[in-house]
């Protein structure tokens, strides 16, 4: 899957994908995962604040979704899940303490991507559009040439876990999670 962009993502993601693979496995897998993919991330590691292409992130995820021997959105779904309460903490000066899964997914488009992306110019988070549908119900309209919805989903039911509402979400991606345009229903019961 190397090779398929030349857009970039910014290097916390990178950072949060070593942790998730050292965690689910050890840091020998990270190491070997590099090393079979001839990238050149030991000598020089991904930094926190610098951007990387997005081939080498998609290169990475497919070959840890291979080790888990799950579909490359569960992988995506999973590694998703895994890093939110970092991503929560890293960029916390965009998130309001009073928000819960709700405000959270309502204003990640405009406060948390629209944060990051007036910090680095080199960044481009995927373009999201929340339409609430009454009181209890928000479509998420993702998208990306990315394909990472799963990736989404993830971070959806990671802030419910965080938020302690998993019992109240329901995640309903209403479109295959592979393409780039994905429709996902978060009901709240």
């Amino acid at each position: 899957m190397q090779g398929l962009f030349t857009d970039t993502m910014h290097g916390s993601i990178f950072i949060f994908l070593k942790r998730y693979i050292e965690n689910k496995h050890d840091y020998s897998t990270w190491l070997r995962i590099l090393q079979n993919e001839g990238l050149n991330r030991i000598e020089i590691p991904y930094q926190m604040n610098e951007v990387y292409p997005i081939s080498e992130l998609i290169t990475i995820m497919a070959e840890g979704a291979q080790i888990e021997e799950v579909p490359y959105s569960d992988f995506q779904e999973r590694f998703g899940y895994f890093l939110v309460p970092d991503l929560l903490l890293v960029f916390k000066r965009f998130i309001n303490p009073d928000w819960k899964t709700y405000d959270m997914l309502q204003y990640i488009g405009s406060h948390m991507h629209g944060g990051i992306r007036n910090e680095n110019a080199m960044t481009n988070p995927p373009l999201l559009h929340v339409t609430k549908v009454g009181k209890n119900i928000l479509i998420l309209d993702y998208y990306s040439k990315r394909r990472m919805a799963g990736f989404a989903i993830g971070i959806i039911k990671g802030l419910a876990k965080y938020f302690q509402e998993e019992e109240n979400i329901k995640v309903i991606p209403a479109t295959d999670l592979l393409a780039e345009r994905v429709q996902i229903r978060v009901e709240f019961l």
